[in-house]
């Protein structure tokens, strides 16, 4: 299984056959990056734009592994931009909800997800209770997905640093 187009092509291409997520009778583990993680091990996600299809394996999943080097690990989530996945239709309407969370949200022009929506990113937010954004922005008319991954974050961080690997569990 996997997340987006770009990585079943590497994969395939690779010599790794990829099977649809709908065909798989269970899936133990689901090993991914993420952009940004705290220590509560929530993530941001979604910088590709596979947001919604990394969420739903990683739902599917018994055990969600994250591997990020340690200049992605902070305390708060929001430095990096939280991506948000639109129906097109919607873009402008949602733009204008997300508006009360941050400065006005910016379009990723000419990006279309595997899914055939479009991005808008948050920038500059200060997030407090990552659980509770996350619910609000998916609650949006429109709004497909979000790139916080916190009302089901990983099971297991691996973060790779200067001292070597280490484990947030």
């Amino acid at each position: 299984m996997s997340s987006s187009t770009a990585s079943t092509v590497l994969l395939e291409n690779g010599g790794i056959k990829v099977i649809d997520l709908n065909a798989a009778p269970h899936l133990e583990i689901y090993i991914d990056g993420a952009d940004e993680a705290n220590h509560s091990k929530q993530l941001i996600k979604g910088g590709g734009g596979a947001l919604t299809r990394e969420k739903i394996v990683a739902q599917a999943a018994d055990e969600f592994v994250c591997i990020i080097d340690e200049t992605k690990l902070v305390d708060n989530l929001g430095a990096f931009p939280l991506p948000v996945e639109v129906i097109p239709l919607a873009r402008g309407l949602v733009a204008r909800q997300l508006k009360s969370f941050s400065s006005a949200p910016i379009w990723r022009r000419g990006f279309v997800t595997d899914n055939g929506n479009v991005i808008l990113d948050i920038h500059d937010l200060k997030i407090t209770d990552a659980k509770q954004l996350e619910r609000a922005i998916n609650d949006i008319p429109g709004v497909v997905c979000n790139g916080l991954f916190a009302i089901k974050g990983a099971e297991t961080i691996l973060v790779a640093g200067s001292e070597g690997v280490y484990f947030i569990n």
